[in-house]
């Protein structure tokens, strides 16, 4: 029912080895698309800002690590002891951070279900072969 990214600075990782990467999946592009999509069908979209700190904090007890080298991929937390892979870590807390985090304690954990959209319902009609002048 909603969607949150975090706004990333491609200015700045297009100058790194993930240039290609990030050129090739036209990472605006894609942002604009997510935004105008869930408006189109009602769905809330969040953008969190580029500073918030997602991989450098633990999801588990909130402390701050500081900075890592994009090569460290799974760290542990010197706080509480867990071990955190970078990229859930991450969207863990641009969950948190979009306020779409619910706790399991007593919280309706899956929303209702919701009908399709009628746009989105039925079968597409079989196209009819086009005849050649």
């Amino acid at each position: 029912q909603a969607v949150a990214v975090e706004d990333l600075a491609v200015k700045g990782l297009a100058r790194t080895r993930l240039a290609k990467s990030v050129h090739d999946a036209g990472w605006s592009a894609f942002v604009t698309m997510l935004e105008y999509k869930a408006a189109r069908y009602g769905r809330t979209f969040v953008k969190i800002g580029r500073f918030e700190p997602t991989s450098q904090v633990c999801s588990q007890c909130g402390v701050k690590d500081g900075p890592k080298p994009l090569h460290v991929r799974v760290w542990t937390c010197g706080a509480c002891g867990a071990v955190l892979d970078r990229d859930i870590n991450a969207a863990v807390n641009v969950a948190k951070a979009a306020g779409l985090a619910v706790s399991a304690c007593g919280a309706q954990v899956r929303p209702e279900r919701v009908p399709a959209p009628r746009s989105e319902a039925g079968t597409h009609p079989t196209p009819q072969p086009s005849k050649a002048r």
